[in-house]
């Protein structure tokens, strides 16, 4: 019989490490092919709740946050494509001529559009929307602070527009992603990615695809004996 999950994931777009860590949860998944039908749901977390309006350049935004230098940086970033390469997802650049730099971006519109799209269309509308957001900020260099942006992608993954523009003016929206943020520290999630199995079993950070099959089972086993 096939086992039923929900993994609940906190996530910040801006986030590359998040990404990392769904692309390989979706190859740890597919270890459990037959085993387990996982429903996959985004919670907010922001890494810069105070970031302003224009947002930052993202090498400098590292080099003031972390203390590295401008090189350690670069490393980094380098280090973190090859990941994100293995995992299967690229950082490349996909629009017209040279790349503008990475910027980062204030994410509350975000956390909003993504809360009404699960609300409004469910776990795998929701999803769609999350990975079209990955792919404006990280590919597309997208501005995703900005309204009209945020509809773009909302539009692009099949679900209508008007409904996005309806959902960034609710201020009930904003009440909801607050308080899955306070939920998140609630749970002791102090970074991101932080999954959450079944609404309790927490596995932090971003791991390889085998640790996440085996923290699912382990799930898995541990609920079967509770239930004996």
């Amino acid at each position: 019989m096939t086992a039923q999950v929900t993994i609940d994931i906190w996530s910040d777009v801006m986030c590359p490490w998040c990404i990392i860590g769904f692309k390989q949860l979706e190859k740890g998944l597919s270890l459990l092919d037959g085993e387990v039908e996982a429903q996959i749901r985004w919670r907010p977390f922001e890494l810069n709740p105070d970031m302003p309006r224009e947002g930052e350049d993202s090498a400098e935004h590292v080099v003031r946050k972390y203390g590295r230098t401008p090189e350690q940086a670069a490393a980094g970033r380098a280090q973190m494509a090859e990941i994100a390469e293995r995992a299967g997802y690229s950082f490349a650049w996909t629009g017209d001529g040279e790349a503008p730099p990475q910027r980062i971006w204030s994410t509350f519109l975000a956390h909003e559009l993504l809360t009404h799209a699960l609300r409004a269309h469910g776990a795998a509308a929701q999803t769609r929307l999350k990975l079209a957001l990955f792919d404006a900020h990280f590919r597309e260099r997208r501005d995703m602070s900005d309204e009209a942006v945020l509809a773009d992608v909302y539009e692009s993954v099949g679900l209508p527009r008007h409904e996005a523009e309806v959902a960034l003016a609710d201020p009930v929206l904003g009440e909801l992603v607050r308080a899955e943020e306070a939920r998140a520290w609630d749970l002791n999630i102090t970074g991101v990615p932080a999954m959450v199995v079944n609404r309790k079993y927490l596995i932090p950070g971003a791991q390889e695809p085998e640790t996440y099959a085996t923290a699912i089972r382990r799930v898995l086993a541990k609920e079967a004996g509770a239930a004996a």
